[in-house]
């Protein structure tokens, strides 16, 4: 980090060039320092927290904002005992909140009940507990009067004065998370000037806005990140930016690195976001709701952080300025679990065996004219998934029998119900009883079975590695039509 940090400080210093983007195949230092990072906490908290809400829009009175027993130092130390190793706070969000005493509006904590500068005790609380701390920051603002100027730079000018505030009072800040950047044209947002004044305070912060990538250059059509498998096939839409950002979306097992600008190549890594929510909220709402299962968390936390890629994890504090033990706990025992150490790399997943391997089934939904294949459940990619035409059905996965293996986990695609406000979510799972089995001397063998609902990501240890030619899954009963978002038998002998 020492040897990055002084590159940086050089290339600003003698030529500039930190504060611009360059054509590249490898990481930047910006970039490699991203990279090493790997594994940050989100945290979602302001007036919409108090409103129960995701999205405001700028006329909640300010005196909504009330936490009754603000505790920064209390996220902060929750995100160093569970692994952390960088903190992102949303510091305005699209309502135009701001969670720092600014000069340039009265929507602040500084006009709230409660007047604690939250990005000073965030950012303070980094520096004490070793931790490097990020932003987000919503270029959206439905407050602030200067946004619906004809004259873009005016509101340009307004959002260069509140972040040249965060980045000269409340530095080092390692990341800046743009976001809500679809309300306006592209170009119209000056996304160049706020990078160069980022650069210019903290050359090694990385800058992106969210949905980073589009198909075709100077439109907005957007990309996702499924769809990223070829390099220097997408184009920016927000130029320059240090990484891609698609909120929530995942990326594949084949995620590709290099993107174009004006004709010329530029390394982007990925970053994702998650909900430790099983309900997908990112404010955090007055009703309790229940986190993911660690199985989950664990082979997400595997995924996403894969090929120098990132993730984000939203653990969002109440209405009283806390976050609730129960997701602390949860935050907590996943990263004992992963056995999360900032003197050490970020730990890998093991070999994926059956990754494109060929795949069959008794059967194959057609839904919206599209037929739903068993090749689509080991494809590395969750935009896809299997699907079986009746309840009882069976997917079958061709293996190389010269190749063990020790783990399986498996994504079942559910039904899904979206709650009131957009974003959260209930999801009810179909498979309620099924089995594993393997081909061994030309018989089947089950290696694994029960009768509870397989729910969102399930994982079989195994004491012993099995070696076979084939693998199976079968579904004995199911309340809908089966469907298998990723099924991956891995070899954890071998990590990747």
């Amino acid at each position: 980090m020492r040897i990055l940090t002084l590159l940086a400080l050089l290339l600003t210093s003698a030529t500039g060039f930190a504060q611009l983007q360059l054509p590249s195949t490898k990481p930047s230092p910006a970039q490699a320092a991203m990279i090493k990072r790997g594994y940050g906490m989100f945290i979602h908290f302001g007036i919409n927290t108090f409103a129960d809400t995701e999205w405001s829009d700028g006329t909640l009175p300010v005196n909504q904002y009330n936490p009754t027993a603000l505790d920064p130092d209390q996220w902060v130390r929750v995100a160093k005992e569970a692994g952390f190793r960088y903190v992102l706070l949303t510091t305005k969000h699209h309502e135009g909140f701001c969670l720092w005493d600014s000069k340039y509006t009265d929507y602040d904590v500084a006009s709230s009940p409660v007047k604690t500068d939250v990005v000073r005790a965030v950012s303070d609380a980094c520096k004490k507990y070793g931790i490097q701390f990020a932003v987000y920051y919503s270029l959206w603002d439905r407050h602030e009067p200067t946004y619906k100027d004809k004259n873009p730079q005016v509101y340009i000018d307004y959002m260069l004065k509140q972040l040249t505030e965060l980045f000269t009072n409340y530095g080092p800040i390692c990341e800046l998370w743009l976001d809500g950047g679809w309300d306006k044209k592209p170009e119209e947002w000056g996304v160049d000037q706020i990078y160069k004044l980022v650069k210019k305070y903290s050359p090694l912060c990385a800058v992106s806005v969210n949905h980073t990538i589009v198909n075709e250059e100077g439109k907005r059509n957007y990309t996702v990140p499924a769809d990223m498998t070829v390099d220097n096939k997408y184009f920016f839409q927000y130029f320059p930016s240090d990484f891609r950002l698609w909120d929530p979306r995942l990326i594949t097992r084949f995620d590709k690195k290099q993107y174009l600008h004006n004709g010329q190549s530029y390394y982007l890594p990925f970053e994702h976001t998650i909900c430790i929510s099983r309900n997908w909220n990112w404010f955090q709402k007055s009703v309790q709701l229940p986190t993911r299962e660690i199985d989950e968390l664990e082979e997400l936390f595997y995924w996403t952080t894969y090929n120098d890629n990132c993730l984000v994890m939203n653990v969002p504090p109440d209405q009283t300025g806390r976050i609730r033990e129960y997701e602390a706990v949860t935050a907590i025992t996943l990263g004992k679990r992963l056995g999360l150490d900032l003197k050490k790399p970020l730990p890998k997943n093991g070999r994926f065996i059956s990754l494109s391997k060929p795949a069959t089934a008794t059967s194959e939904a057609i839904e919206k004219g599209k037929k739903l294949v068993a090749s689509a459940a080991n494809d590395g990619s969750f935009e896809s998934r299997w699907s079986a035409a009746d309840t009882l059905a069976t997917l079958e996965i061709d293996l190389d029998p010269q190749e063990a293996f020790n783990k399986i986990s498996i994504f079942e695609h559910q039904d899904v119900k979206q709650l009131p406000d957009r974003f959260s979510q209930v999801r009810v799972p179909r498979i309620r009883e099924y089995s594993i089995d393997i081909m061994l001397d030309g018989k089947w063998q089950t290696i694994f079975m029960d009768r509870k609902p397989m729910g969102d990501c399930k994982v079989i240890r195994f004491p012993n590695s099995y070696k076979t030619s084939k693998l199976r899954l079968r579904v004995t009963k199911a309340t809908g039509l089966p469907s298998i978002t990723e099924l991956c038998v891995i070899d954890m002998d071998r990590r990747m």
